[in-house]
């Protein structure tokens, strides 16, 4: 059992880590050893190219949703190792957690394609309120495992209840190095 928890963490971890990179990135960065670009010399993204970028990030953040989901329920019904009277009571739960959780994703979404779409010209007033909003929105993804880890302790006890939080947080962060780790650092 436990070689099968390291196989799946491995290929989950290898499904996120191979995933093509968007959220406008270079497709073919500079050497590390060729100075950098003055800002002037940067040119401005034309308006094609922006809207050309913002169609792939949707595309990509829809294929990424469809797999995470079905990925997710596979690792959670592998790890939380429930029977059949535990999955009755926990799957009804997930799914209403599942469904919060979309909605705060669907805002820092939001944030992210905003954020895709003007890094290179970013004011320092639309970067603390993107700044802001990220981590409003981190204390209200946090409320929400709270509420359920409460939720699913009532009904399953403190172990399942646990262990659910545990899997979950671990495959948040994974999601969240994937999408921090394709954003390109904002520019002045």
């Amino acid at each position: 059992m436990k070689a099968t928890k390291w196989i799946l963490a491995v290929a989950i971890s290898a499904l996120f880590f191979s995933a093509p990179r968007g959220f406008g990135q270079q497709t073919n960065p500079e050497p590390a050893t060729k100075p950098a670009a003055t800002p002037a010399a940067t040119p401005a993204p034309t308006p094609e190219a922006t809207d050309a970028q913002a169609t792939n990030i949707r595309a990509y953040v829809e294929l990424l949703r469809a797999d995470v989901k079905v990925k997710k329920t596979e690792i959670l019904t592998e790890l939380m190792q429930l029977n059949d009277d535990q999955a009755e009571k926990f799957w009804p739960i997930y799914r209403e957690y599942d469904l919060e959780l979309q909605g705060l994703n669907d805002r820092k979404l939001a944030g992210i394609q905003y954020y895709a779409k003007n890094y290179q010209s970013m004011t320092d007033e639309k970067a603390d309120e993107l700044a802001t909003g990220a981590l409003e929105l981190e204390n209200k993804r946090n409320e929400l495992k709270k509420k359920y880890y409460e939720k699913i302790r009532e009904q399953l006890g403190g172990i399942i209840a646990a262990r659910f939080l545990q899997i979950e947080n671990q495959l948040l962060m994974v999601i969240d190095l994937q999408i921090a780790s394709s954003l390109p650092i904002v520019e002045k």
